[in-house]
């Protein structure tokens, strides 16, 4: 198991849930809701990451990648790797992205089982996917003993492995 803080990045359209791990890969934690930078915004959601990746000194970015039950790509496909090569494109630690298949649905279940109502929660609920994906990460590479999902080319914004 790699040492280092991991930040795990859960895309929306609206908004983008932010976890991170402890240092020693054992645990992730909810960040911050950062709102998804609109048209005129310039890069005001990656710029934030950025900042959040720097104060944490984190040494990579897991993003979420939105795929189908079936496993064929959905409508935010394209746009969780667009965010992802920006991402990668401004510099700092790797990004790779991990399959996010039933996060935000088991974010909403673990918050209604906590009599939360979905509605109300729903900035608390992309921190909580955020959670869930970066932990999934933590859990296949403590399992495979390799890094998690496919790393995003910085040059190109496309995974790569």
């Amino acid at each position: 198991m790699r040492p280092g803080v991991r930040i795990g990045v859960d895309v929306g359209k609206a908004r983008i849930g932010v976890a991170r791990t402890d240092p020693h890969g054992m645990l992730a934690t909810p960040v911050e809701t950062v709102p998804r930078a609109k048209d005129g915004d310039g890069d005001a959601d990656i710029r934030r990451i950025r900042a959040i990746v720097d104060e944490l000194d984190a040494m990579e970015i897991v993003v979420g990648l939105p795929l189908s039950m079936s496993g064929s790509e959905t409508a935010s496909t394209q746009d969780a790797r667009d965010f992802a090569g920006r991402l990668a494109a401004a510099g700092g630690p790797p990004v790779r992205m991990i399959d996010e298949r039933l996060t935000t649905v088991s974010a909403q279940a673990a918050l209604h089982a906590n009599g939360r109502n979905t509605r109300s929660s729903r900035p608390v609920i992309d921190q909580v996917a955020a959670v869930i994906l970066v932990q999934h990460a933590l859990d296949s590479e403590r399992s495979s003993g390799k890094p998690p999902g496919i790393l995003v080319d910085p040059s190109q914004g496309k995974g790569s492995d």
